[in-house]
């Protein structure tokens, strides 16, 4: 089966959970003889850019799109402009800077990629679809996400073959936007759905959350839990470590890195943990900048820097080192999330998790058991909960092991494959059945 799955990128210049699923599951279907075309929006991709032929553009280049947005002027700039400002040099270089990858200031945006041929960047539409009619033939064409989803009329209408569409962490996006615009998008997606075959739900939690929101008939939506290869991760038990507090996900006020600073320094206040060390990683974008600024401050008010590691590297052999490191990771993000890759990262790692009892965060736990989940998400909570697991030896080799367990009986990236290709398959089935009706 020849899959063209179409990406946002993030830079590199930050952990992106949703880059590492699509990556983690076109590694996997490669693996099992499909062949697979990655089609890349926005920014280049997280860590496996290299494995992009040079032929791909960077569709929708985030430079050249926002100017257009904001400037009309643009929109009859030269192509050698477009060109420049679509260089991946220049937009690895854009994904650095505050606002690349936020919702806010961005919603007139937001709204004009929903309505697709309809909008104004209609034109960037043509121009990926027609690439993808010369270029590609694809049996399936895959988004990863529901953002995109003004994408599917046309991509569906010119190559004839079924649009799938993940879902993961769009309410994110969507919910912070003022109250006018975010109705806007939930209801454009709502409307866009009906050009898309099947909808894949990253957690049963997150299924139930789009179902709402975008009112997915049931028959159209389904769940496929995230994956790993554990082959890609080193196991490490934690018996032979030291102990030290881990974070690795994007270093920002929504990720809750705050939460946990504060929850190791009212830990380190405590006799019994004069050795306990913190380790953060992930990256960050210009408008995280404020925020670590604080943390730094507030660490070095309690003398604690020299404690607090921030490990640079969170990409293949930085983040191994950096699971090699760690006894036990907390990533206390405030509004939970639709699935949280991290977390099977760190548990075929043999590194235990200490998550909110928020979004899926349960439900992959509860799953695995390599991990505690508790009730209220605040410093005092989630530091009573370290406390505990760090005081227990035993109890952390326990979940230690039991995490690798339950991350290859529940997790491993090729069980979860094989149902995103029953999907693939029965969405072809389908259209076979009822063939795309092609308007001229």
């Amino acid at each position: 089966m020849k899959i063209m799955h179409i990406i946002p990128g993030s830079g590199g210049s930050f952990y992106c959970g949703n880059c590492l699923r699509d990556s983690k599951y076109v590694m996997a279907l490669r693996k099992s003889d499909h062949t697979v075309v990655k089609i890349p929006m926005y920014l280049p991709l997280f860590a496996d850019e290299h494995d992009l032929s040079r032929e791909i553009p960077v569709f929708y280049g985030a430079i050249s799109i926002y100017l257009k947005q904001i400037f009309p002027i643009f929109r009859r700039a030269p192509k050698w402009v477009d060109r420049l400002l679509n260089a991946k040099p220049m937009l690895k270089l854009a994904s650095k800077f505050a606002g690349s990858t936020r919702a806010s200031g961005l919603e007139e945006m937001t709204v004009n990629m929903l309505l697709g041929e309809e909008g104004q960047q209609k034109e960037e539409l043509e121009k990926m679809v027609d690439w993808i009619v010369e270029n590609c033939n694809p049996d399936v064409i895959h988004l990863s996400n529901a953002l995109l989803l003004g994408l599917a009329h046309r991509l569906a209408e010119r190559t004839n073959v079924p649009v799938i569409c993940s879902l993961q962490d769009e309410d994110v996006w969507v919910d912070v936007m003022k109250p006018s615009a975010r109705e806007s998008v939930w209801r454009l997606m709502s409307r866009k759905s009906e050009h898309v075959t099947s909808f894949i739900a990253v957690s049963e939690y997150y299924a139930g959350v789009m179902k709402k929101n975008m009112e997915i008939p049931e028959e159209k939506l389904t769940s496929v839990h995230i994956g790993v290869d554990p082959e890609d991760y080193h196991y490490n038990p934690v018996s032979g470590k030291q102990r030290k507090i881990g974070f690795i996900s994007r270093m920002c006020h929504e990720n809750g890195t705050d939460i946990l600073v504060d929850a190791f320094i009212l830990l380190k206040q405590k006799a019994g943990f004069e050795d306990v060390e913190l380790v953060l990683t992930g990256g960050s974008t210009g408008d995280d900048r404020r925020h670590l600024a604080e943390i730094r401050k507030k660490l070095k008010d309690h003398h604690l820097t020299g404690q607090v590691e921030f490990h640079e590297e969170f990409e293949e052999k930085g983040l191994r080192e950096f699971l090699d490191k760690v006894s036990v990771v907390s990533v206390p993000v405030r509004n939970g999330e639709a699935f949280g890759i991290y977390l099977l990262e760190c548990m075929v790692s043999g590194v235990p998790v200490v998550q909110p009892a928020l979004g899926a965060f349960p439900e992959i736990v509860n799953l695995t058991g390599g991990g505690i989940i508790y009730d209220k998400n605040t410093p005092e909570s989630l530091s009573q909960s370290l406390e505990r697991i760090l005081s227990d030896p035993d109890e952390m080799d326990r979940l230690s092991k039991k995490g690798r367990e339950g991350v290859l009986q529940h997790f491993h990236i090729d069980v979860q494959a094989e149902r995103m290709v029953a999907v693939y398959e029965n969405a072809v089935k389908s259209a076979a059945r009822a063939p795309v009706e092609v308007t001229n």
